[in-house]
């Protein structure tokens, strides 16, 4: 029984860690990590010592770029915080009113109207827009990658 309630609370906490990818204020990779963590512990499912230290580790990185990301897009284009704090803004604006297009437009909407209500020129608006969303994609990227490595290598211990 506690197998069971260990590897659905896994697979929970994978699946949200999934989600979290793509939501800013879920970390995606740490929560993917900890479900890992619990099916390790049923008796269905085990896993290398060093596989479980290398995607903490990989997780952890991913983690911490995932806050530097889209403030160096938005720095190397010449934006500001306002810019940052707009794109995050607007990805999760657009992840609840318009999905699955409003991940591509929210956070570019965000950082330009952020930037514009900094009072900042149109042109250096749409510079820290573009550079806050290439950022920002980047770090989803990564977070849905490790998320999903997690999730196959933990599908594959106890499926197969």
């Amino acid at each position: 029984m506690i197998d069971v309630l260990l590897i659905i609370s896994g697979f929970l906490l994978i699946f949200t860690g999934i989600i979290g990818a793509f939501i800013p204020v879920l970390p995606g990779p740490p929560l993917s990590y900890a479900g890992m963590i619990l099916v390790h512990f049923s008796a269905k499912a085990s896993f290398d010592p060093t596989i479980l230290i290398i995607t903490g580790i990989i997780a952890l990185i991913i983690t911490l770029i995932d806050y530097l990301l889209p403030v160096l897009g938005a720095r190397t284009s010449g934006g500001s915080n306002y810019g940052l704090f707009g794109a995050s803004l607007g990805l999760l604006a657009g992840l609840i009113f318009f999905p699955p297009f409003g991940i591509i437009l929210g956070p570019l909407v965000g950082a330009f109207a952020a930037e514009i209500i900094n009072n900042q020129p149109s042109n250096v608006a749409i510079k820290s827009a573009i550079g806050s969303f290439f950022g920002l994609m980047l770090a989803i990227v990564l977070k849905l990658m490790i998320s999903s490595l997690i999730a196959w290598l933990v599908i594959k211990s106890v499926f197969f």
